[in-house]
């Protein structure tokens, strides 16, 4: 006789499951883009989607520990990355870095 468990898998275990090789796959295809982009915005968009990606996978690992002190370091990298946006955007446009 044949019998199947059925056991109950927490959604945000399948999740981190499924999505840790998806995220470990792009974030090496970033990193090839950071270091060979040819233009200075190949670059920045490489550095852009990393940086976001691990503020998601992050953030992803904080609700599956349940810890609110994981919480913060997601945030100010997603805000490190708008100010490099920033600072890089206006290096391109006047050719200064300055405020």
């Amino acid at each position: 006789m044949l019998v199947i468990v059925m056991t109950s898998i927490d959604p945000l275990t399948l999740v981190l499951a499924i999505g840790t090789p998806l995220y470990l796959a792009a974030a090496v295809l970033y990193s090839i883009r950071a270091v060979r982009g040819p233009t200075i915005p190949d670059i920045i968009l490489a550095i852009d989607c990393l940086s976001y990606d691990l503020a998601v996978f992050l953030s992803a690992i904080a609700l599956y520990y349940k810890t609110p002190f994981m919480t913060a370091p997601p945030i100010m990298l997603a805000l490190w990355v708008y100010l490099l946006d920033i600072y890089a955007s206006k290096y391109l446009i006047t050719r200064e870095v300055g405020v």
